[in-house]
């Protein structure tokens, strides 16, 4: 196993304090902890959509092979635990909160909790990294609704959300030192030719494109020029590392929804199929769209993909995702106190205010 890279050690000891934040908030998908809970949380994930429950029972089967459990929930739990460790640690007396989407602990049963703790003012931080209307702006729309619904005679307190912070050099890092695990438990003879496949959610290609701020759109929209400049840089990074540059491209997985809309592609396993016809020597699976290794790494990549690349004959590994490394915990308290420290000041924070018209849903 390669060492793990550090951080640089924070630059900034005037700033040191979270004021005007008393809280910090970890906001996130959800997913069942029990089989019993498979078909409703998936209800909760598609409410308004029409999509008959038959259909959900068989998207359900992908959680069932795990025992009905979703990794996603223990997964937050262990990244809270390492944040409060990390900002004991450097002197920061911050709690933590934790609500999601989908599941329990439910968003707006959270919020409640805020208020009735006194909790004045907060910064949120979602456990998704880059900007569309499904990993950023319904996320701000879920947090409106919950503070709306605090209930009447109860402060709510006000909540700044983190934007996108797929750049960060601990992100950057944590996926870095994934990679080369990965490359490292690949045989000799094919680590040099292996080639980095990073992996991220589909989304329908009209979210893609009217995803980021309306000014600063290229082509394929802010979501895939994102994930195409992290995978750059890590991809550069490797290279600095093992002294072998390796070919890099991104592909995508969990495409969902009606047929006839088109999403990005091309999906995980068809590429595998095609580089495998390529002559391909090994692959390894970054899965760089995803913060921790939730259902659509487990099932979509340790399931699926690698049972298509050891079919193919294509020796591959998949890297782990962030999660709780860290640089990309050391990342989360870095962001806390550059937000605070700009809050106090009154300088502001761009990406970090969605202007009108950014990361619409589309016609997905």
């Amino acid at each position: 196993m390669p060492n793990q890279q550090q951080v640089a050690p924070d630059s900034r000891p005037t700033e040191r304090s979270t004021d005007p934040y008393d809280a910090l908030l970890l906001l996130s998908f959800g997913g069942p902890e029990r089989p019993e809970d498979v078909v409703p949380f998936l209800e909760n994930v598609t409410r308004g959509r029409g999509i008959p429950r038959e259909r959900l029972e068989a998207v359900g089967e992908h959680y069932f092979l795990f025992g009905g459990r979703s990794p996603i929930n223990d997964q937050n739990r262990a990244l809270i635990a390492a944040i409060e460790k990390d900002l004991a640690e450097h002197g920061l007396d911050l709690p933590v909160y934790w609500g999601n989407r989908n599941w329990d602990p439910y968003l707006a049963d959270t919020v409640e909790q805020m208020a009735r703790d006194g909790v004045r003012r907060v910064l949120c931080l979602a456990t998704s990294a880059y900007s569309s209307w499904s990993s950023c702006r319904q996320y701000r729309d879920n947090l409106e609704a919950a503070l709306g619904a605090v209930p009447e005679g109860l402060v709510a307190p006000e909540i700044d959300k983190v934007g996108a912070y797929f750049d960060h050099p601990g992100f950057v890092t944590a996926n870095t030192d994934g990679v080369l695990a990965a490359l490292a438990d690949l045989p000799d003879e094919v680590r040099d030719a292996a080639r980095l496949v990073f992996v991220t959610h589909s989304i329908p290609i009209s979210m893609s494109e009217s995803s980021g701020p309306p000014a600063d759109r290229p082509e394929g929209g802010a979501y895939v020029a994102q994930h195409l400049e992290v995978a750059a840089t890590v991809a550069a990074q490797v290279a600095a590392a093992t002294g072998v540059e390796r070919p890099h491209e991104l592909v995508y997985c969990s495409r969902s929804g009606a047929p006839h809309v088109p999403w990005l592609e091309p999906d995980v396993n068809d590429r595998l199929e095609e580089l495998a016809g390529e002559g391909t020597a090994a692959v390894v699976l970054v899965p760089v769209g995803f913060v921790s290794d939730h259902m659509e790494v487990v099932y979509d990549l340790d399931t699926e993909a690698l049972a298509t690349a050891e079919r193919l004959g294509l020796p591959a590994r998949r890297a782990a995702s962030a999660g709780t490394h860290p640089a990309f915990v050391a990342a989360i308290r870095d962001l806390l106190l550059a937000r605070a420290s700009r809050e106090r000041t009154l300088t502001p924070v761009p990406r970090d205010h969605c202007p009108l018209g950014c990361c619409t849903a589309g016609r997905g």
